[in-house]
């Protein structure tokens, strides 16, 4: 089995390299904006960040594949490359410092790609979150000085922390009722939105978060740090990983429980 250490080593220094650019321009007052055919922003920053980044695995993996947010997929094969140049653009147009950059490493498998390398990288926080397929998720600074990360215990839903991004999406698939149910339920409720609630399930210090609305790039890099921080992270339909164009994350002893809650009632 591959231990994927080299390749690790490699999203590190993607990732100060994405980190210098994206901070060089943050809160910057001629910052460029422009909204996609979406009707989400992209900047500057965002463009530049993946430009880097794919400089940089054209040169180091030119055999491996690259999917982006902002410039699609270019290469085929069975190791492919997942990029968010800046999960929470919104937020960084705004000056708010929760944003990161998500990279992440799949490999050809039964079931489709799936996460065996991922690092999220939030410079404006000063944090870092990584894993690799095997050997666990860490936080810290450097591969060298780094916490091993391990989700929760809790195990009642009434002790339970709960983070979601917003209110948006979840009426509109049928799941809100549930949703707000969910939330009388828990103990707290956090919208602390984008990559940190995932982050936060991984470190213990949320035990469940979930979205209705997301793209394989938003989900790469974190659904492997909860997995190897001994979390669950599937999709609201149960199939793990993230391929379901949603997801839920857990410490793993309240998943069923989440994935019941925010399903539409029959």
């Amino acid at each position: 089995m591959p231990d994927y250490l080299d390749d690790l080593r490699l999203a590190h220094v993607l990732a100060d390299a994405a980190d210098a650019a994206t901070m060089d321009r943050f809160k910057a007052l001629d910052l460029k904006v422009e909204t996609k055919p979406d009707m989400t922003p992209v900047t500057e920053a965002d463009k530049a960040a993946e430009e880097l980044i794919r400089g940089q695995l054209q040169r180091a993996r030119p055999r491996d594949a690259i999917l982006g947010e902002e410039y699609g997929v270019e290469g085929t094969g069975p190791r492919r490359w997942v990029i968010d140049p800046i999960d929470g653009t919104k937020n960084y147009v705004r000056g708010v410092p929760v944003w990161a950059t998500l990279i992440s490493l799949m490999e050809a498998a039964e079931g489709g790609y799936q996460p065996v390398v991922g690092v999220v990288s939030a410079p404006a926080l000063n944090r870092r979150w990584w894993a690799a397929k095997g050997h666990g998720a860490f936080a810290g600074r450097s591969l060298s000085r780094a916490t091993r990360l391990q989700v929760s215990h809790v195990s009642e839903l009434s002790d339970a922390s709960f983070a979601y991004s917003s209110l948006g999406g979840w009426e509109e698939q049928g799941r809100f009722d549930g949703f707000l149910d969910l939330t009388r339920e828990v103990w707290r409720t956090r919208a602390y939105g984008d990559f940190w609630p995932y982050m936060m399930v991984a470190e213990g210090s949320v035990d469940l978060c979930a979205e209705p609305e997301l793209s394989l790039w938003d989900m790469a890099a974190p659904s492997i740090v909860v997995t190897e921080a001994g979390g669950s992270f599937t999709g609201l339909d149960g199939r793990p990983g993230p391929h379901s164009g949603n997801a839920a994350a857990s410490n793993g002893l309240l998943h069923d429980e989440l994935l019941t809650y925010l399903n539409p009632r029959q």
